[in-house]
C-alpha cells in the first residue's frame, strides 16, 4: 500500500480491538504536525494526513510504540558507496530521511554504512537506492553471498585504483614542483607545467569534479565541492595566465601560474585518502577477525559411520557433525558423543578451555583442542551465537554516540560556511590587498577551500566507536549501541541481581529436613516442582531423582512467593515463609530451628507444606562466582555505589552480601520493585547500571541508564539489555566501564584536534597573519595538512586497540 500525496498509511501490530484502536487514536492526536487521522481496525492501519510526511512519520511511530503497540517495519544496514567526507554522510542521511516511509536512518562515514528503518508497504530498498544514486552515492542492497563478494571486489578495485592514481599524481607533481621552484626561467616552463598538471587535475582528480557537479545539481556541497573549486580555480587561472600573460603585465603585475599548487593539492588529498582508507580498514579488524572464525567446510556423519566433507552452507539443523582435534566448530549445537576441551576465548574472552562432554553446548567459531567429538547442529547460518555477535557488533559500530549529533549538524552546514569564508577572504584581499590583491586573494580563497575539508571532523567519533566496540567484542563484552558505550563511563551506581549474576546461577540442594515419613511426600514435591520454571525447582527435582509422579492439578505460580497446586484433592504449597504465613500454615518448631541454622549459612530455604502443616524444609545453595568479590571491590574502588537486589529471603541476602562485600542490599524484592528501585536511584541524580540475567530482571534492565545482561541468562534479558557479558563473568563490568572511559576520552581528543585544526587553519589560510609578518599559507602545505588531519584522527582512534582494560 503506497502513500498518496500527504497521506501516510501506517501498518499496525497488536491493535486487535476497538479499545486498542481508541488508545492509538488518542495517542496520535498528541503528535504535532498531524492534520487528520483515523485508525482502521479492519485494515490494521493508521491513516494520517500531514503536510510533512518525512517529519511526522518517525514521531507517529514513536507515539504508537510508546503506547505498547508496534508498526510493521524493516531494519537493515546497507553499504554506501562514493562517500568522501562527513558532509557526504550528512547529505546522504538527509536524502534517505526525506524519503516517504523512512522511520529512522543513520549514515556512518567511518564504515560507510546506512542503518535504515522503513515501512515496507510505503517504500523499499530499491527506491532508497535510486534516491541516493541521483546525488552521486549508491546503496548496495543485494544481500546474497555473490553480491557481498562482488562488493568486496569493488572495494578492492576502488582501493587499488586510488593507489594507482595516487602514485601517478605524486610522480607527475614532483617535476612540477621542481620546475616551479628552480626552473621558471627555462623555455616554455609554463607550458611544460600545464602539460604535467592537466592529467593530474582533469584525469587523476576527475572524481572531485564529477562529485562536486552532482552535488551542485542538487544544491548541496561536500568535500568534492571544496577540492573541485580550489584546484579548478587555480588551474583555470594558471591556464589564462599561460595563454595571455600580457593581460596582467599591461597592468604592471606578474602573470603567476599555480599549476604546481593544483597538482600537489590533488596528490596530497589522494595520498591522504589512501592512508585514511587503509587506517579505516584497521578499525574494523575485529569484525574481520570474528567473520573469519567459521570454517568453510565441515565433516558430516551419515548412517553407518560414513564421513563426508561438505560446504558449511549445506549444514541443516539436526545434522551430526564430527569435530577433529584443532578444528574450528562450524555451527551451534550439543555434544552427542566423545569429549574434549574447547577454547571459547574468541567469543567469551575467557582464556581457559571449557570441557565438553555429552549434552554440553558448543558454539560456532570456537576451537576444539586435543580430543574429538560428534555434535548435533541446533543453530545454523545467521542463528548461531557467532552470527548474532557479528551482527550486533556491526550494528553497534554503525550507530551514533550522542556527541555525534552535534558533529552531524556542524558537518551539514560546514561546507557552505567555508565557501562563504573563502569568498569573503577573496573580496577583502581584492579591496585591501593593493597591487597584488587579486592574485593573493585568489591564493587565499584556494587555500581556505583546501584546508577546511571536514574529513577529520566526520571521522573523530565513528572511528573511536568502531575500535571501542570491536575491542569489547574481543573481550567478551557485546555492546549493542554507541550510546551505551559512551554512557557506561558515567555510571556511579550499579545494581546487581544475585542469582546468576553474583552467584553461579546453578542452585543445588544441600539438605532436606522432613517432618515425618517422606516416601509419598517426595514424589508429590517432585511432581509439583516439575511444573515450575524456577531454577530452584529444577534443583529440587534433580536432587530427589523420582521416576514416578502423581497427577498435579490447579498448579499456580505465585510471583515472589512460590507455587501452589493440588494433588489427590489436597492443597500443597512450595515457597518462602511468607507464602505459608499468608495461607495460615503452621511451622513445626524443629523444622524452624533447622531453617534458621541454614539461613545463617547464607543458604536459601524453601518450605514444603500442605494446607495445615509444614512437611519439609529444603536448603539450597548457589555458589558465588570466583570473580564476584574482586569485581565488586574494583567497582567500589572506582567510586561506584554497588547495590544487590534479590527475591531471596533477608538472611540469605545478608550472607551473600557480606561474602562479596556489598553493604547496600534488599531482599524479597519482586520484579516490579527492581525497576522501581532503579528509578529511585535515578531520581537521586545517579547514572544507574542494572546487571541481571533473568526474565524477572527485564523491567529493571529497561529502566536503567545502562543495562547489562549475563550471557548465560535468559534471551529476554539479553534482548532488553544494551550490553551483554558473554561469559557471565562479573569482572568484565569494570572492564566495560574502563573501555567506555578510554573511548570517550579518544572521541574528545579527536574532536578537539579536528576543531582546533579548522579554527587555526582557516584564518591562517585566509591570510590573517599577512599584515603582521607577511605570512601567507601555501596551498600545497594546506593540502598536506588536510590529508594529515584525517590520518591523525584515525591513528589516534587505533591507539585504543592497545589500551589495557583487563586486570
Amino acid at each position: 500500500m503506497a502513500t498518496t500525496g500527504n497521506t501516510l498509511n501506517i501498518p499496525l501490530e497488536g491493535v486487535d480491538s476497538e479499545h486498542c484502536a481508541m488508545i492509538v487514536d488518542k495517542g496520535l492526536s498528541k503528535v504535532q504536525g498531524i492534520s487528520a487521522h483515523k485508525v482502521e481496525l479492519n485494515n490494521r492501519r493508521a491513516v494520517i494526513e500531514t503536510a510533512d510526511p518525512a517529519e511526522v512519520l518517525p514521531l507517529a511511530v514513536k507515539a504508537i510504540r510508546d503506547l505498547g503497540y508496534d508498526v510493521d517495519t524493516v531494519k537493515k544496514s546497507y553499504p554506501v558507496r562514493h562517500m568522501t567526507c562527513a558532509s557526504c554522510a550528512s547529505s546522504s542521511e538527509m536524502i534517505l530521511k526525506n524519503q516517504s516511509g523512512v522511520v529512522s536512518v543513520s549514515v556512518n562515514y567511518a564504515n560507510a554504512t546506512a542503518s535504515v528503518e522503513y515501512i515496507p508497504s510505503i517504500t523499499d530498498a530499491h527506491k532508497l537506492k535510486t534516491a541516493l544514486q541521483a546525488v552521486g552515492y549508491d546503496l548496495m542492497i543485494d544481500e546474497t553471498e555473490d553480491a557481498k563478494e562482488s562488493l568486496e571486489e569493488l572495494q578492492r578495485e576502488s582501493f587499488n585504483s586510488l593507489k594507482r592514481r595516487t602514485v601517478w599524481a605524486v610522480a607527475l607533481s614532483i617535476p612540477l614542483v621542481f620546475i616551479a621552484m628552480f626552473g621558471m626561467n627555462i623555455p616554455y616552463a609554463n607550458y611544460i607545467m600545464w602539460v604535467l598538471a592537466t592529467p593530474v587535475v582533469l584525469v587523476l582528480g576527475r572524481q572531485f569534479f564529477i562529485g562536486g557537479w552532482k552535488q551542485a545539481k542538487h544544491r548541496s556541497a561536500n568535500m568534492d565541492t571544496l577540492v573541485a573549486l580550489s584546484t579548478g580555480v587555480a588551474y583555470l587561472f594558471s591556464v589564462f595566465n599561460t595563454l595571455d600573460p600580457g593581460y596582467w603585465q599591461q597592468r604592471g603585475l606578474q602573470a603567476h601560474v599555480y599549476f604546481e599548487a593544483a597538482s600537489v593539492v590533488i596528490a596530497f588529498i589522494l595520498l591522504g585518502k589512501l592512508l585514511e582508507e587503509r587506517a579505516k580498514g584497521s578499525t574494523s579488524s575485529a569484525i574481520k577477525k570474528l567473520m573469519g572464525l567459521q570454517p568453510k567446510t565441515v565433516t558430516m556423519m551419515h548412517e553407518g559411520g560414513h564421513q563426508m566433507e561438505m560446504p558449511l552452507e549445506q549444514v541443516r539443523v539436526g545434522n551430526i557433525l564430527l569435530v577433529k582435534p584443532g578444528e574450528k566448530i562450524a555451527v551451534d549445537g550439543v555434544v552427542v558423543s566423545g569429549n574434549s576441551f574447547v577454547d571459547e576465548s574468541t567469543i567469551s574472552g575467557e582464556p581457559v578451555a571449557v570441557e565438553k562432554i555429552s549434552g554440553a553446548k558448543v558454539f560456532a567459531g570456537t576451537i576444539n583442542q586435543k580430543g574429538s567429538f560428534q555434535f548435533k547442529a541446533e543453530k545454523v547460518g545467521g542463528d548461531t551465537l557467532l552470527a548474532q555477535i557479528v551482527k550486533t557488533v556491526q550494528e553497534a559500530q554503525g550507530s551514533k554516540a550522542p556527541v555525534q549529533r552535534l558533529v552531524d549538524k556542524i558537518a551539514g552546514i560546514f561546507v557552505p560556511v567555508v565557501i562563504g569564508i573563502a569568498l569573503l577572504a577573496f573580496v577583502i584581499w581584492v579591496i585591501a590587498g593593493g597591487t597584488n590583491g587579486f592574485t593573493q586573494g585568489l591564493l587565499a580563497m584556494v587555500t581556505v577551500l583546501i584546508i577546511a575539508c571536514p574529513c577529520a571532523l566526520g571521522l573523530a567519533t565513528p572511528t573511536a566507536i568502531m575500535v571501542g566496540v570491536g575491542k569489547g567484542a574481543e573481550h567478551g563484552i557485546l555492546i549493542k549501541d554507541a550510546e551505551s558505550l559512551e554512557l557506561a563511563g558515567k555510571i556511579n551506581a550499579i545494581v546487581l541481581d544475585k542469582t546468576g549474576t553474583i552467584t553461579e546461577g546453578k542452585p543445588m540442594v544441600t539438605a532436606i529436613a522432613w517432618l515425618n515419613d517422606n516416601e509419598n511426600a517426595e514424589s508429590i514435591l517432585a511432581a509439583i516442582e516439575r511444573r515450575s520454571e524456577h531454577p530452584l525447582a529444577e534443583a529440587v527435582v534433580k536432587h530427589l531423582g523420582v521416576n514416578t509422579y502423581p497427577d498435579v492439578s490447579n498448579f499456580e505460580s505465585i510471583t515472589g512467593a512460590g507455587a501452589k497446586a493440588n494433588v489427590a484433592d489436597m492443597v500443597y504449597y512450595i515457597g518462602n515463609i511468607k507464602l505459608l504465613q499468608d495461607n495460615h500454615v503452621g511451622i513445626d518448631a524443629k523444622l524452624q530451628d533447622v531453617a534458621q541454622k541454614w539461613l545463617t549459612e547464607a543458604k536459601t530455604v524453601v518450605y514444603f507444606a500442605d494446607s495445615q502443616k509444614t512437611l519439609a524444609v529444603i536448603a539450597i545453595a548457589d555458589k558465588i562466582k570466583d570473580s564476584s568479590v574482586a569485581a565488586v571491590l574494583q567497582l567500589q574502588s572506582a567510586g561506584i555505589d554497588v547495590y544487590m537486589l534479590t527475591g531471596d529471603n533477608a538472611a540469605t541476602a545478608k550472607g551473600i552480601a557480606k561474602q562479596v562485600g556489598i553493604v547496600n542490599y534488599k531482599a524479597e524484592v519482586l520484579p516490579a520493585d527492581k525497576a522501581a528501585f532503579v528509578k529511585e536511584l535515578q531520581q537521586q541524580g545517579k547514572t544507574v547500571a542494572m546487571v541481571g540475567d533473568g526474565i524477572n530482571d527485564s523491567n529493571a534492565l529497561a529502566q536503567a541508564d545502562v543495562s547489562i545482561a549475563m550471557g548465560k541468562g535468559s534471551d529476554i534479558a539479553m534482548d532488553v539489555a544494551k550490553m551483554t557479558i558473554i561469559s557471565s563473568d562479573l569482572a568484565r563490568i569494570p572492564e566495560a566501564i574502563k573501555l567506555s572511559v578510554y573511548t570517550v576520552t579518544t572521541i574528545r581528543q579527536n574532536l578537539f584536534w579536528a576543531f582546533i585544526y579548522n579554527i587555526v587553519g582557516i584564518p591562517l589560510a585566509a591570510g590573517i597573519l599577512y599584515p603582521v609578518n607577511g605570512f601567507l599559507l601555501n596551498p600545497m602545505v594546506a593540502g598536506a595538512a588536510m590529508a594529515l588531519s584525517s590520518v591523525s584522527v584515525v591513528g589516534n582512534s587505533l591507539r585504543l586497540k592497545w589500551k589495557k582494560i583487563g586486570a
